[in-house]
């Protein structure tokens, strides 16, 4: 299996930008699919972002295309997540997901493995 430490969260104000990061251990971090996931209070956790194991196809959710950037470095075994004009609505407990397979999947029950998730709060 696969263990997966997520940081980089913070506090920064609407129009702003964080970078997420998740560090993957114990297993090929290569062989498998790493997604982002976000869940708001009292909210469903919701896809953000996945990106294909070598790093060359990726999926976005609607509400992040364009401002949201996944990419992932596999000789560091990290996946990150790039996070430009921020918005208030993008405030959320952010979780990066892994999964040994080749779909770029969209619901949670199709990742094994989670990170602990790292807090973003958007100020207005």
């Amino acid at each position: 299996q696969v263990q997966l430490v997520d940081n980089g969260g913070g506090l920064v104000q609407a129009g702003g930008s964080l970078r997420l990061s998740c560090a993957a251990s114990g297993r090929t971090f290569s062989d498998y699919v790493m997604a982002w996931f976000r869940q708001a209070p009292g909210k469903e956790r919701k896809f953000v972002a996945a990106i294909s194991r070598g790093g060359s196809s990726t999926l976005y959710a609607d509400s992040v295309k364009g401002r949201f950037t996944i990419s992932r470095d596999n000789a560091k075994n990290t996946v990150y997540l790039q996070m430009n004009s921020l918005k208030p609505e993008d405030t959320g407990v952010y979780y990066c997901a892994a999964d040994r397979t080749i779909r770029l999947a969209v619901q949670p029950s199709s990742y094994n493995y989670w990170g602990q998730g790292t807090q973003v709060t958007v100020s207005s």
